[in-house]
């Protein structure tokens, strides 16, 4: 069987780094197609997963469209010379529309529902969209829901391992209470209308989670020359071990969020628009707390933060936690590699 998977966002790396291993270990073929944009082409090359590039995308609406076009014109290409017997890839349109045209089945996976740009452009053309059971929307005849998370095809322990050297990179003590403070930019095609945070609300939540632990600030933007010094710097393959061993995730980024649930780490998740899988992390688990981009909100995340870590007991608690969310759910890659055999 011949597989292209198409790569939209680092994210989407590690959804099919797995899904990629055993099928090549089963003597299928597979072509990763990737955009450009901040680490794929690293992650890539990290796992040893070979690639054809397909540009770094535009930002802007206009933008947005001409690479579209552009998109679907390479993909097409390569596909052509490639001969795929079938399309992969979590929700962006050019891969199923590329598939149509080639008379080729589109699998899409999806957890994230106010994508409605990307819905429309992409559920009409794939075969099947597959999202977690907690999806908010209905998509369709199309729609497939699974019990589980994006998250669980690569943090899921079959697969990951936390790794405790990452507290000596870090310069921290086993059991010294640390943060990761996650910001992003906000240049996403959903994210269009989104402010996140305000500067003067990122300060203090800084400040005053400095007074309770240490802090280090992840971020997709430039910072200001005060918040600089919190800046993680750890190899940028660390990130999911650094996230296992700290108290809190705090921030702008479902996925980060999301991944800290499935670890055991409890994390506050800031955005107008919000996901079904974290409100389901929250009001099952209590392992995600959501706030929206209102001051009033921002305010009372930064309180909750506090609280959380003001919680001496808080490590074993969530590991209990983590147990069962585990049990709930599949094995994500898994159900990927059983869905695509269907098509073989």
């Amino acid at each position: 069987m011949r597989i292209l998977i198409d790569i939209n966002h680092p994210a989407h790396v590690h959804y099919f780094r797995n899904f990629y291993s055993i099928m090549v270990e089963m003597g299928h073929k597979v072509l990763f197609v990737s955009r450009n944009k901040e680490i794929e082409h690293r992650l890539l090359n990290l796992y040893k997963i070979p690639f054809q590039d397909r540009g770094k995308g535009k930002d802007g609406k206009i933008g947005k469209f001409i690479y579209l076009v552009y998109a679907n014109y390479k993909l097409y290409r390569l596909a052509k010379k490639f001969k795929p017997d079938l399309f992969l890839n979590f929700l962006h349109p050019y891969p199923s529309q590329v598939a149509k045209f080639l008379g080729k089945p589109s699998l899409v996976f999806s957890d994230t529902e106010h994508a409605s740009l990307h819905h429309r452009l992409t559920v009409p053309f794939a075969t099947k969209v597959f999202t977690p059971s907690c999806y908010r929307i209905d998509l369709g005849s199309k729609h497939v829901r699974f019990q589980g998370y994006m998250e669980l095809s690569y943090l899921h322990p079959n697969y990951f391992t936390p790794n405790k050297e990452i507290l000596k990179i870090l310069e921290v003590g086993e059991g010294e209470k640390y943060v990761i403070v996650r910001f992003v930019s906000w240049a996403a095609a959903h994210d269009f209308g989104h402010t996140g945070m305000s500067l003067e609300n990122k300060r203090k939540a800084i400040q005053e989670m400095s007074k309770l632990s240490r802090v280090f600030i992840s971020s997709e933007r430039e910072l200001p020359e005060d918040l600089e010094p919190y800046r993680i710097k750890i190899p940028f393959d660390k990130i999911h071990d650094a996230i296992f061993f700290s108290s809190l995730l705090f921030g702008e980024s479902a996925t980060m969020a999301s991944e800290a649930a499935v670890l055991g780490t409890p994390s506050i998740f800031m955005d107008n628009d919000g996901r079904g899988y974290t409100d389901e992390q929250e009001k099952k688990y209590n392992l995600v707390f959501n706030f929206t981009e209102s001051e009033e909100d921002q305010q009372r995340a930064i309180g909750k933060a506090l609280e959380l870590l003001s919680d001496s007991k808080n490590r074993n608690k969530y590991e209990s936690i983590r147990k069962q969310l585990l049990k709930d759910n599949i094995d994500t890659t898994q159900f990927m590699v059983a869905e695509v055999l269907k098509y073989s």
